[in-house]
């Protein structure tokens, strides 16, 4: 433990839990104690306010209680950043009734405290304290007595506040007799009350003989239920049941004597999170009970257990086959599984497969490939990582950690990015000896094509992803669940072009804007230059751009090379004093000269009103600490481009900016400055050729410019000594000055231009224990739809949610029914030894499965179409099949290459459209 974090004190301590001991802390956690120490110890931190988390699991179930005193205080019930809105009206009335701009949701719930400003008009609301509104609509909510305030008159940002309350907790004893549950399965929302009991006789067994009952034995899971009944019979009226549930406390008995990994994980990383939050007060707690169970992963056919089978071998996973049996533990051993990706995902699983015994015995493997190397910031989450593995292979690292854990595991790590480039490794080969894939990617994109490979080799799938305490799996099974890629999340918000050019009206606007600068600045500018230098074509390449997209690129290219080239560092300050005069000064000015603050729409509202705020120049000052960070971010980073060496010497610098002189400004009656995307889309420039061609004759030969080039700037976020987040902020900031937006700090400025994804490794712990229960079904080959569960958590209210996956969209075509398992395999090679043609693969389909085929592709190369010329049509009829893909797609196939994807468009014999499966054409 003290290995993971050097900043983290680890002491060890065997003695008793008494009084004096306990009171040197804050929080003390139980895990996996008898229920009268329980008992004694929360009796002593609840009389002493100290918090108390138990966390107790039992084979497939887990028992989590919490007591965080009399006065506990929430500071942040759910950790999501404050929700904002802009006003559009507000009425004088009891209560007053806020109505906000169309342009979004307000997103706020009654209950919910907010706060305004830069209301005009009735400025009393400005100065009040946060008030607690009613949700009326989307766009509408009330708030206190405004009728006695001034009248509205416009604008206005109304802001969700963060409002402390108190918590009052019951001791463990007072909880014990009158529960309070958190329910993690609605489907199972009677279970927790029966466990409740449950629990309590396990612990009684357990004091009276010393152990907990034997795995599946009948006579020790009797005594179990009637310890339970007697129990329930105590209970208080309020929480005894009526009927207790026999069959869930003999399984209870059954497995007590288990341990579980997964099951470890995840009620560990739930009792890790409560620990957080018994410390911050950040995040609402479990109140008080959480019972938890995965009884799916037992075989789903009843059968006689035999007991001999779930006696201990003496060895690591004697936990694991008290509840399984010694048949699951070899079957795991001899799993051949895929692995994409080693991050905090990856390292977790790793982790848990090797505990579980994944491919750890004769003829199993474990197969991880990750292309990433590590950071020093991947430390607090991807726990397989010391500080000495910063920059080496995250993979590779993985895999000498976890043979630290099992000796036995057997892993292969490669630094493969997985995609159609890698199909040559990642072949036909290679999925058919898979049991199955476990995704642990960072991006859409990945998951999805991990998704097409799986649908395509017909392999079960573990899905899981984190985003901050937030996190869900999905579980994919060949003929019985749909897959990762039949359901989409919705896009991600996109800021429209004219909002970040000239009319931002939100720190995020400002964030992205200065992003965009940093790659138009200081990357693709170099990328431009040192392409016209060594590409021969570039210049044919860049004349067949759209529109004025040459004329643009080639003035870029002329700007960098020529008019703007340093030779100094002193020119690098020059350049960079200049551009902060273009973009916080004369840009500024320039949109007030086209659009003044008096200027009214053509409806007579005032121009810059609701999302649009009306910005102020600004004038540089040598003396402001910000505007000083931008020419010393801008000018180190503008003289990297051209590798010369810049400077750190602040005083230096402000030296060079006073001998500057100030730049005027002129305005410019021809410039065009777009309000909409509507508007910037209808608007099509016009490419001024003379000036294209003037372009060409004065750029500089590339043959005599030959030692010369640029070095273009990746963005990296965690490096705090590279000037790329000093740039950012600056330049993020200066720009919120301009449109009085309040400023951002570095934490947030970092957290949204760096597109950071909040990761936990309590949610990851969670996340990844409930996949690998899941494991468990896919590994004993489950086939009722039923058995599986899809999850989604969100450990800051706290909110779970389990449903059985849903089955694949199911399609026909005459009597045929078909999902996105199924295909036509076709034997490209017939008993001739020749190789099937298109007229041939036509007719094939018409004789055996009565489908006119009217277009057929592979990839983005239409192969056929009844609408063909009928020349080309004759050139391709008597081609064979992967002869014509060569052709049409204008490329080889490659070696490793043994079937074809094709697509069909298909008519019935009645000449009606009908959807059908694609083809699996088998070349060899």
């Amino acid at each position: 433990l003290a290995e993971l974090n050097g900043y983290v004190r680890v002491l060890s301590y065997t003695g008793p839990l008494i009084e004096d001991f306990l009171r040197g802390f804050q929080v003390v956690v139980l895990t996996n104690t008898p229920l009268e120490s329980q008992l004694q110890v929360g009796e002593i931190c609840h009389s002493h306010g100290i918090k108390l988390v138990v966390a107790d699991t039992r084979g497939l179930f887990g028992q989590l209680f919490c007591d965080f005193g009399k006065d506990m205080i929430l500071r942040d019930s759910n950790g999501e950043q404050p929700l904002s809105a802009m006003v559009s009206m507000i009425t004088k009335d009891s209560p007053g009734v806020v109505t906000c701009l169309d342009e979004a949701q307000h997103g706020f719930e009654s209950g919910d405290f907010v706060s305004f400003r830069e209301v005009q008009g009735m400025s009393e609301l400005n100065d009040i304290h946060p008030i607690e509104i009613k949700v009326l609509g989307p766009y509408t909510f009330s708030i206190c007595d405004t009728s006695s305030f001034s009248d509205y008159i416009g604008g206005g940002i109304v802001s969700q506040v963060k409002v402390s309350k108190k918590i009052s907790f019951k001791s463990l004893l007072a909880s014990l007799a009158e529960p309070d549950f958190v329910v993690t399965d609605y489907a199972k929302y009677s279970r927790p009350a029966h466990l409740h009991v449950g629990f309590q006789a396990l612990h009684q067994f357990c004091s009276q003989h010393s152990r907990p009952p034997r795995p599946h034995n009948k006579k020790d899971a009797t005594e179990v239920v009637t310890l339970a009944q007697a129990v329930n019979a105590q209970a208080l009226p309020a929480v005894k049941q009526g009927s207790l549930d026999e069959d869930l406390i003999r399984k209870l008995a059954y497995v007590a004597a288990g341990d579980l990994a997964p099951i470890n994980a995840f009620i560990g990383g739930l009792a890790a999170q409560e620990v957080m939050k018994a410390c911050s007060g950040k995040f609402t707690p479990i109140t008080q009970w959480l019972y938890f169970d995965a009884l799916e992963c037992l075989p789903e056919e009843k059968a006689d257990f035999m007991e001999d089978q779930y006696l201990p071998h003496q060895n690591r996973y004697d936990g694991q086959v008290a509840v399984f049996g010694s048949d699951l533990q070899e079957k795991l051993a001899k799993q051949k599984y895929f692995l994409v990706g080693a991050g905090a995902i990856g390292c977790e699983l790793l982790k848990n497969f090797a505990m579980i015994g994944l491919g750890c015995g004769e003829g199993g493997e474990i197969t991880v490939t990750d292309m990433d190397t590590i950071k020093k910031s991947n430390l607090n989450r991807q726990f397989l990582f010391r500080p000495w593995d910063v920059s080496k292979f995250k993979s590779d690292t993985a895999a000498t950690a976890v043979h630290q854990i099992n000796p036995h595991i057997r892993v292969m790590s490669h630094q493969n990015r997985v995609g159609p480039e890698t199909e040559c490794i990642y072949d036909d080969d290679f999925f058919q000896n898979l049991d199955g894939v476990a995704n642990a990617l960072d991006n859409v994109d990945a998951r999805l094509y991990m998704d097409s490979r799986c649908v395509y080799y017909r392999k079960p799938l573990l899905e899981s992803g984190t985003l901050g305490t937030k996190g869900s799996v999905q579980v994919v099974i060949p003929f019985l669940t749909e897959s990762y890629s039949s359901s989409q999340d919705p896009p991600e918000k996109s800021i429209p072009i004219c909002t970040l050019k000239n009319f931002p009206n939100a720190i995020e606007h400002t964030l992205q804007w200065a992003r965009d600068e940093f790659e138009s600045l200081f990357k693709q500018p170099a990328e431009n230059v040192n392409q016209y230098l060594t590409n021969p074509k570039f210049m044919e390449q860049t004349l067949r751009l759209a529109g004025t997209q040459p004329l643009e690129l080639l003035e870029n290219v002329q700007r960098h090379l020529v008019l703007q080239r340093p030779e100094t560092w002193a020119d690098c300050v020059t350049w960079a004093y200049h551009q902060w005069h273009t973009q916080y000064s004369h840009n500024i000015q320039q949109l007030l000269h086209n659009f003044p603050p008096d200027q009214l729409t053509s409806s007579g509202a005032l121009f810059w009103s609701g999302p649009k705020r009306c910005p102020h120049p600004l004038t540089f000052d040598v003396s402001n600490a910000l505007h000083l960070d931008y020419v010393m971010a801008a000018a180190n980073l503008f003289a990297q481009t051209y590798g010369l060496i810049g400077s750190r010497d602040r005083a230096a610098v402000v030296t060079l900016l006073q001998s500057m002189q100030v730049l005027e400004f002129t305005p410019k009656s021809a410039v065009k400055i777009h309000i909409s995307a509507q508007e910037l889309q209808s608007t099509s420039a016009s490419v001024d050729d003379s000036r294209l061609e003037e372009l060409k004759a004065t750029l500089p030969r590339p043959d005599k410019l030959a030692a010369f080039k640029m070095y273009p700037i990746g963005f990296e976020k965690d490096d705090d000594s590279n000037f790329h987040m000093d740039f950012i902020m600056a330049a993020s900031n200066l720009r919120a000055e301009n449109y009085d937006i309040p400023p951002a700090d570095v934490h947030k400025s970092k957290l949204i231009a760096g597109k950071i994804i909040p990761a936990i490794a309590t949610t990851t712990a969670a996340i990844v224990g409930l996949a690998c229960l899941e494991l468990y079904k896919v590994v004993q080959g489950h086939r009722k739809l039923q058995s599986y569960k899809n999850s989604f958590i969100n450990l800051a209210l706290p909110f779970f949610s389990f449903s059985e996956p849903l089955a694949p969209p199911h399609h026909q075509y005459y009597n045929q029914e078909w999902t996105l398992w199924d295909r036509f395999d076709v034997q490209g090679i017939q008993p001739n030894g020749k190789e099937m043609t298109l007229k041939q693969f036509l007719a094939y389909f018409k004789t055996e499965h009565k489908l006119e085929i009217t277009m057929l592709s592979q990839g983005v190369s239409m192969l056929y179409s009844f609408f063909m010329p009928a020349t080309k049509l004759k050139e391709r009829l008597d081609q064979p099949m992967t002869e014509l893909v060569s052709y049409v797609s204008k490329r080889k196939l490659s070696r490793h290459v043994r079937t074809l994807v094709l697509e069909m468009c298909c008519n019935d014999e009645s000449g009606e459209d009908i959807e059908v499966p694609y083809v699996r054409y088998i070349t060899r």
